[in-house]
């Protein structure tokens, strides 16, 4: 079933209005039509099963059938800070993140980082990375798209990413010291909101570590092996969905 977020101002009690770049999709690549039915959401926690009515050059119009009210998002707020990385990898970050369950992702640059993003395009990157998000939530069923926040570095990361009941970031260190507990006393505690920091390619620096420590992150590991930036939040999203999911 073909899934679609709108606006909130663009779901009423009774009907749904899809607009932009959508239009082309339910017509031209779906090559849906009248009566054909499709779930559609308001990106606030509604989820309706609605049927198309009328189809306009910029605007399908459709009836709510009925609510839906299955809940496929993690019991866990997981927001992943991840810092600037090389190429595609940060879309893969975005886009697999999106599918596993994560809730909000903060892209920052971090000392090591190789990448740097011209503050006259970082609205535009951001605007890609939420499209991203947004066809990844759709695809993957879920209920709200991630939000997706740029900071100019690890110490703005940390001044924005507040409210969160627990913080951590994972460091290559404790892996080559073979302490691998951190990840599991923090999950025995079950936290309902999880920060988790990601370095680049070339890790966490002291500097930054020692601002984590300082401000109440706890250092974990994430087994033996070490993994790249851009598989770290993922392993850590399938980690949390066994945790908390598959083993109720």
């Amino acid at each position: 079933m073909q899934r679609y977020f709108v606006d909130p101002e663009q779901m009423t009690d009774t009907k749904v209005f899809i607009t932009g770049d959508d239009v082309k999709h339910v017509v031209k690549v779906m090559r849906l039509d009248i009566g054909d039915k499709m779930i559609c959401l308001n990106n606030k926690g509604r989820q309706v099963y609605c049927a198309i009515t009328a189809i306009e050059k910029e605007q399908v119009q459709a009836d709510i059938l009925e609510d839906l009210q299955d809940n496929p998002e993690l019991p866990v707020d997981l927001s992943i800070a991840q810092a600037l990385i090389k190429g595609d990898k940060l879309d893969l970050v975005v886009q697999k993140g999106t599918e596993l369950g994560a809730h909000t992702f903060y892209v920052f640059y971090a000392e090591r980082s190789v990448v740097k993003w011209d503050s006259n395009k970082v609205e535009k990157k951001i605007e890609r990375l939420h499209k991203i998000a947004k066809e990844a939530a759709e695809q993957a069923g879920r209920l709200f798209i991630p939000s997706i926040i740029y900071c100019s570095g690890y110490e703005n990361m940390m001044e924005t990413a507040t409210n969160h009941e627990t913080c951590i970031y994972l460091y290559e260190e404790q892996a080559k010291m073979n302490k691998h507990n951190g990840l599991v006393d923090v999950l025995y505690k079950h936290p309902s909101s999880l920060l988790a920091v990601i370095g680049p390619e070339g890790g966490i620096s002291e500097k930054e570590a020692s601002a984590y420590n300082n401000n109440n992150f706890h250092q974990v590991s994430l087994g033996p092996r070490i993994v790249r930036s851009e598989t770290a939040s993922l392993y850590l999203l399938s980690v949390l969905s066994y945790n908390y999911e598959l083993l109720r």
